[in-house]
């Protein structure tokens, strides 16, 4: 089912706010399809709290990714944005890092890559300036998490309703060379590869780490940060340490299928650190996204025994994300509801996740261009994941709408129960790409 597009503007381009991952992937999506983009970028301009480069789809908090295979619902919508030409998977595939199954990136070359790509693109003008009012349409806003507060405002006083926020975090980063390997070994879960170094810790060590973690200084938020809701999925460490004695050890140091080599038992807890540049010379906390006062930040990680040297090249910081209340304020096209030129795209628009801020901005550029040459708005499948992320921001069943990553729970149930996690991801995956390619060949030819 489809939906026709109010009226034919064929000529128009399109004007796409924000060159993050949802931005830059609509701008190339457009470009590709003949359609001419203004893509409005206000770095370096205007920098924000937690960019530190000019550069497009910069990564400002992990440099994974998430799974890469089709046994996972991560890797269903990888697999669904091979299949539609995504600039952000490519580049992401040509700047890999080891990760084990997980598809991580060196951030620099990704941001150069498709920074590269889009400034290279005849079709695509790019100017630096901070837009600070929602412009006329047709236009895609994507200026992701970190909004400016004029335009913030100027979108909230468009759709009536306040804006939400919950705090998003970086993880700290550490150099190669600093980690005690006398104190740490290499190794992926029950014997999986060799990509992540881990940092064991004994109870006593854990406890007095986790005690540490609890009770050490966060750092000042600004005014507009103020609001204590935590989106459960990206939880500060230092949250998560508060929560209770045992609480990280469920967590991100979860200990399960690490076992030490050279003891053959299973630590108590783990700290595991992912490579994060080509040349494996920096490493990531995983899991360790953090607010904390940098001084503090040193203090309580150089508890852990294998990074008790280290040498922190880059520290946490916690910063405002903002997203609307999509089932309230948008309709099935990503538009607004009371702008039918307007659409949203990434994050703001209340998906979480890198790729899934990506594949909202592919959508958002499909519908754009649907409305741009007067034609009908592709409908998605439900069974896609990307059709399914579509329905979460549709849902109005939930008392308090939350951003959410893809995840399986989001998909139609299987006609036929599958037991193991993997075997039911893979029916997913099967009726997922099958039902996607039959949507592609059913586009009209300029929307393909």
């Amino acid at each position: 089912m489809m939906k026709k597009a109010p009226t034919d503007r064929t000529g128009e381009g399109v004007v796409v706010i924000g060159a993050g991952l949802a931005g830059s992937e609509a701008a190339w999506q457009l470009a590709r399809r003949g359609i001419p983009v203004t893509l409005f970028e206000m770095r370096p301009l205007k920098m924000t709290p937690a960019h530190k480069t000019p550069g497009f789809a910069e990564l400002v908090c992990s440099n994974s990714l998430g799974a890469d295979e089709t046994t996972s619902a991560g890797g269903i919508l990888k697999a669904e944005l091979d299949l539609l030409g995504s600039l952000i998977l490519d580049q992401a595939r040509r700047s890999r890092v080891p990760a084990g199954k997980a598809l991580a990136v060196d951030r620099q070359a990704f941001s150069e890559g498709v920074t590269g790509a889009l400034t290279s693109e005849p079709l695509v003008t790019v100017v630096r300036e901070e837009l600070r009012e929602v412009p006329q349409g047709p236009a895609i806003i994507a200026s992701g998490p970190l909004t400016s507060e004029p335009l913030a405002g100027s979108l909230s006083r468009l759709v009536g309703e306040k804006l939400l926020s919950f705090f998003d975090a970086v993880a700290p980063v550490v150099t190669a060379e600093s980690i005690d390997m006398t104190r740490a070994y290499r190794g992926g879960r029950r014997g999986l590869g060799d990509d992540y170094i881990n940092c064991p810790m004994t109870r006593e060590e854990y406890e007095a780490f986790q005690a540490a973690l609890a009770s050490a200084e966060r750092a000042p938020r600004h005014d507009f940060e103020k609001d204590e809701r935590y989106f459960e999925g990206c939880l500060t460490v230092e949250v998560i340490a508060s929560r209770g004695v045992d609480t990280l050890r469920f967590g991100p140091m979860r200990p399960v299928g690490l076992r030490d080599p050279r003891t053959g038992e299973e630590p108590w807890a783990v700290v595991q650190l992912r490579q994060e540049n080509t040349g494996g010379t920096l490493f990531n906390l995983v899991g360790f996204q953090t607010g904390l006062r940098w001084p503090e930040q040193e203090r309580v990680f150089r508890m852990i025994p294998a990074l008790s040297g280290a040498e922190f090249i880059r520290l946490g910081v916690m910063h405002r994300n903002v997203f609307v209340d999509a089932p309230k304020v948008l309709d099935p096209f990503l538009r607004l509801k009371n702008r039918d030129d307007l659409f949203l795209a990434g994050q703001v628009t209340g998906v979480e996740g890198y790729m899934e801020s990506t594949a909202m901005g592919l959508v958002a550029a499909l519908n754009a261009a649907a409305l741009v040459r007067g034609l009908e708005f592709p409908a998605w499948p439900r069974e896609t994941a990307i059709g399914s992320l579509l329905g979460h921001l549709s849902d109005l069943q939930p008392r308090s709408f939350q951003p959410m990553n893809i995840n399986l729970g989001l998909f139609p149930s299987l006609p036929e129960r599958a037991r193991k996690r993997t075997e039911r991801c893979q029916k997913h995956a099967e009726r997922s790409l099958e039902a996607l390619k039959k949507f592609i060949d059913e586009l009209p030819p300029l929307l393909r």
